[in-house]
């Protein structure tokens, strides 16, 4: 018979100490050497199924607890230096293992202790959100990513940027596509910068969209994209190398303070500059305004998505010659936020899109439909929501889509202005907050969170609609 061997001497070890015995007393009760013992408590020997029995035994102890793993506190920690602030700190999970083993105690005390942070960070971040909305601006933040700080200078300002706009209606005039701006930017890259551009097939760039090879000068896209996206793609190469200068310009205004931030943010201005240079600006307003800002008509119009119409709309703020201030929010079906843009910065304070009786969400359910609803914040805010789903680039057979959620939205008082207006009056206002921790509505089904600035009212002879009643 093949005896089971457990390498548990940090637990054995923790045994004795608790018992406050020598290693020659326990020894000496469990009928070994101390020496044998000490290469136990060493994990040099095993602890076998004999003196498991002996152990258990002598000392009243719960098998278990010797026999256990220490895989719960291990995927504790892992999560724990999984966070930004610890990440490409250990070198793998051996240290983590170990600790888990030699000392839980300490890895609880870890857990705990990044726990009590990650709550605390979350209400200084709903802290400071409320200072803000009074007017009193806070610097309180936690570990923050590059992208974080990109997000801080992007999003509150207007989604605009006019040396950009000019620069690439100047380079559309230049190029005069007509119908056939792909064709025409394909061309242009060809002979200005020797460019060839080439659609590959997925086993060819089965994890990549775009790859721009330097030596051979080829520009490649996968044929995953559709062909609105190969279209952006091709323009964001193309408005790197054309507008440069007016990119860079932008880009010093930011004033970031890492590269790796920089490197993000000109992701981002490209992208913007790419959008302005399919959709020009003068031509898309007008069109814009005599479609009532009807995005599926200008997807038409202009041979290009839903998305990349909708988040145009955001950027139409020239002074003089401005749409209605549009805002826009991308989730994906957990809720996570991926993009906020906004003519006038995303309105956060008055309305976050942390709320789940948002369009935005029930879009997932109704893939491929526009929703449109009025809404109405606490404070009395009212304002105009347009959802829709959209896919991301084409998936195989068994492959998962990549589907996210779009809203574009505007204040209430502009809705008049679009075509979503009348569909949406005919309807009364759904009642919306900025995010469960910030809002004070009394007895709403969806509230996922209590709100920090109320105690919790529990009361064992009365419970209300919502999971989280508050005083």
């Amino acid at each position: 018979m093949v005896e089971n061997k457990i390498f548990a001497g940090p637990r054995v070890r923790r045994i004795r100490n608790g018992l406050g015995l020598t290693q020659t007393a326990m020894a000496e009760a469990l009928s070994i050497s101390p020496s044998y013992l000490n290469l136990i408590e060493r994990n040099q020997r095993p602890l076998t199924v004999q003196l498991l029995l002996r152990l258990a035994s002598v000392y009243k102890v719960d098998m278990e607890d010797l026999q256990g793993e220490a895989g719960g506190s291990v995927a504790q920690l892992k999560e724990v230096f999984a966070d930004p602030l610890l990440s490409g700190e250990l070198p793998g999970d051996l240290e983590l293992v170990e600790v888990a083993d030699a000392a839980p105690n300490v890895a609880g005390g870890i857990v705990k202790l990044y726990r009590a942070y990650r709550e605390q960070a979350a209400r200084l971040s709903d802290l400071s959100e409320l200072l803000a909305r009074e007017g009193r601006a806070t610097s309180l933040a936690g570990a923050r990513l590059p992208i974080d700080e990109v997000r801080e200078k992007l999003e509150p300002r207007p989604n605009h940027f006019e040396a950009i706009e000019a620069a690439a209606e100047a380079f559309h005039a230049a190029l005069a596509p007509g119908d056939d701006l792909a064709g025409a930017l394909k061309a242009w890259l060809k002979k200005e910068h020797g460019v060839v551009v080439r659609l590959l097939p997925v086993h060819a760039m089965p994890t990549l969209r775009r790859r721009f090879d330097r030596h051979s000068m080829r520009l490649f896209l996968s044929e995953r994209l559709s062909a609105h996206d190969q279209l952006r793609e091709i323009a964001m190469e193309a408005v790197q190398l054309a507008l440069r200068e007016e990119i860079a310009a932008e880009l010093d205004r930011l004033a970031l303070s890492a590269n790796e931030a920089r490197r993000i943010a000109r992701f981002e201005l490209a992208r913007y500059a790419a959008h302005a240079l399919m959709m020009p600006y003068d031509a898309f307003l007008s069109a814009a305004q005599r479609a009532r800002f009807d995005v599926d008509l200008l997807r038409t119009r202009f041979a290009v998505s839903f998305e990349q119409a909708a988040i145009r709309l955001t950027m139409l703020q020239r002074p003089g010659q401005a749409a209605p201030p549009f805002f826009a929010l991308e989730v994906d079906v957990a809720g996570h936020r991926l993009r906020r843009a906004g003519a006038q910065g995303f309105p956060q304070a008055r309305f976050g899109g942390g709320c789940p009786k948002l369009n935005v969400h029930a879009a997932f359910a109704q893939p491929g439909q526009v929703l449109c609803e009025r809404v109405e914040m606490p404070d009395g805010a009212a304002f105009l929501t347009v959802s829709r789903t959209i896919d991301g680039p084409g998936a195989a057979f068994g492959e998962r889509v990549r589907r996210t959620a779009l809203l574009l939205g505007c204040d209430a008082a502009a809705a008049a202005e679009t075509a979503y207006g009348e569909a949406a009056q005919a309807q009364p206002p759904v009642a919306v907050g900025t995010a469960c921790r910030l809002c004070e509505r009394q007895g709403c089904l969806a509230r996922a969170e209590p709100p920090v600035t109320r105690p919790l009212g529990l009361d064992e002879m009365v419970a209300g609609l919502s999971l989280f009643d508050f005083q």
